[in-house]
């Protein structure tokens, strides 16, 4: 195998596989500070911060001819008997002036930038700048800019690493940015009018992300700016519910109150990146309307109830009204969709199970860097289908499943919601007048809500654990990231304790278990790493599967 030395540590190479410096050195444990270089974005080599020495082995004698000058590692490809060192004093040299130079003009107003704590230009600064600075001291401000409805600009803080102009250019496609002035005089700016006016802002669906992008203080997210510190608040690892992309994410959150979403590397999902619908979608989960009492009809009153006699109570009045019927909603997990499944079975086994609503929004867009938001509005419609198809034995839709009870054929039905907007209306509620039994969980008051003879209030996505299947069947499991309020009980929990099952509720466990009944699982028998499990390899055998459990 073809081999790059880094720091005296050789690292293989793939077949045809093409590395640049900065990919070798982390293979071997080194990770070489820059600020332009981005894996989703072209090169440009501007900012010189990640220069190393190169130079090349001979194979046949193993002599090393080393160039004279450092070289940019972003910009040098990872050629095979390659040679970098990354930590000589020639480099380091290098580094530390050029961290100089960017700290001539930059304004120290670290204390109040939102970039503080996570900022590459501190970080580099104490690990490659110089031990003191030698420019005199002068009071600095940044002036601010707007360059949108998301996104302010630092003017003074920016490095001109060009990631954001690159990025609308490259991933959007809107080229919104673009650098004016030459120069010492270069900013990033939006296109304006003579008079300064904006003419074109900073528009586009995906313009979040230039600000994870910025290596320093220069974009500001409007919408999380000045709100918290980083160093207060925790980040968990999560999958997005806003449309079945299913973006890896990160939850950041400080006392189980979310402050801020950001996209998580995927390669096989969502890359670097996630929309704006989705990053500044989770306002839901703290809205004073979300529901959050336990209530039960006693003699046609609502009355409060208990999570412990719950479970007792459901189990009598389900099982005295006769013929059973179960929506499991899209927006709940693979391992919570299945708990119910099992739960409505274990209590009639001919019961009735169908998909809740898919929501739907346009269509998909598709943008030049490759990422896609998808029309459908909801995390795991597939993963959901999946266990209908297998545990029901057909795919039932909300509207079979409505005409079902219009029909007066179903006599207890649990309709779980979960959605952060209005999913049915007061002519689908009315539908339910001769069901004898009607639980309903969601996290919003609605018809059926209110109609309702046990009202389970529910968790949202950042409060659950599972798995969702996205759009092209690839499987994702995350951990909750808050706590629900304080009167809710997770889906899951309730599920698990429905079917009496010892201890606390675990998903992993769930997962195994589906793994092993169902065909279309069964990749997620051996775990699921954190890019997710690819599904689509068994979508035969489901499909074989489903035809034989109904007969065909």
């Amino acid at each position: 195998m073809p081999t790059v030395t880094v720091d005296g540590i050789e690292v293989e190479l793939g077949a045809d596989e093409r590395l640049n410096g900065i990919q070798a050195a982390r293979r071997a444990g080194v990770e070489i500070p820059h600020y332009c270089w981005h894996a989703g974005l072209s090169v440009v080599a501007s900012c010189r911060m990640c220069l190393v020495e190169c130079g090349k082995k001979d194979p046949a004698t193993g002599k090393v001819a080393m160039q004279p000058r450092v070289v940019p590692a972003c910009q040098t490809p990872a050629a095979p008997d390659t040679v970098f060192i990354t930590a000589s004093d020639k480099v380091k040299n290098a580094r530390a002036m050029v961290e100089e130079d960017l700290l001539l003009r930059h304004p120290i107003d670290c204390p109040i930038c939102d970039k503080a704590g996570e900022c590459s230009l501190q970080d580099y600064h104490f690990e490659h700048g110089r031990e003191e600075r030698r420019a005199d001291i002068q009071p600095f401000t940044s002036r601010r800019r707007e360059l949108g409805e998301t996104v302010t600009l630092f003017v003074d803080r920016c490095v001109m690493c060009t990631r954001c102009v690159r990025f609308t250019r490259e991933v959007s496609g809107t080229s919104e940015l673009m650098v004016i002035n030459r120069g010492a005089h270069e900013e990033i700016d939006v296109f304006r009018n003579e008079d300064g006016e904006i003419r074109f802002p900073l528009d586009n669906k995906l313009s979040g992300n230039v600000v994870d992008l910025c290596p320093v203080g220069a974009l500001g997210d409007k919408d999380f700016l000045y709100r918290q510190r980083v160093w207060f608040m925790k980040s968990h690892d999560n999958v997005c519910a806003g449309c079945s992309t299913g973006c890896s994410i990160k939850v950041e959150e400080n006392q189980d109150r979310i402050h801020r979403l950001k996209p998580r590397e995927n390669p096989h999902i969502n890359g670097w990146w996630m929309c704006d619908e989705g990053r500044y979608g989770w306002k839901h989960v703290h809205d004073p309307a979300r529901l959050t009492q336990l209530r039960r009809r006693e003699t046609g009153k609502l009355v409060s109830a208990d999570w412990h006699t719950l479970p007792a109570q459901l189990e009598n009045k389900l099982r005295a009204a006769g013929r059973l019927g179960a929506v499991l909603s899209p927006h709940l997990t693979v391992e919570e969709a299945y708990l119910l499944a099992m739960y409505i079975r274990v209590l009639d086994p001919e019961a009735v199970l169908a998909v809740g609503p898919i929501p739907t929004s346009g269509e998909d867009e598709h943008f030049r860097g490759g990422f896609t938001i998808r029309a459908e509005k909801c995390p795991n419609r597939r993963g959901v289908e999946a266990i209908v198809s297998r545990v029901g034995g057909s795919l039932l839709t909300w509207d079979d499943f409505l005409a079902q009870v219009e029909a007066g054929s179903i006599g207890g039905a649990w309709i779980t919601g979960g959605y952060p907007s209005a999913w049915h209306d007061a002519a689908d509620a009315e539908k339910f007048a001769s069901v004898k039994t009607l639980v309903v969980q969601d996290v919003f008051a609605s018809p059926l809500w209110d109609r309702a003879d046990f009202q389970l209030p529910g968790a949202t996505f950042a409060e659950r654990e599972g798995s969702y299947v996205n759009a092209t069947d690839r499987l994702q499991s995350f951990k909750w990231a808050i706590r629900p309020p304080a009167g809710v009980k997770t889906e899951g929990q309730l599920y698990w304790q429905l079917l009496g099952r010892p201890g606390l509720y675990r998903a992993s466990e769930v997962l195994a278990e589906i793994a092993r009944e169902i065909v279309y699982f069964a990749p997620a028998a051996q775990g699921v790493p954190e890019v997710g499990v690819d599904l689509k390899v068994t979508q035969l055998a489901a499909s074989a599967e489903l035809v034989a459990s109904a007969g065909g």
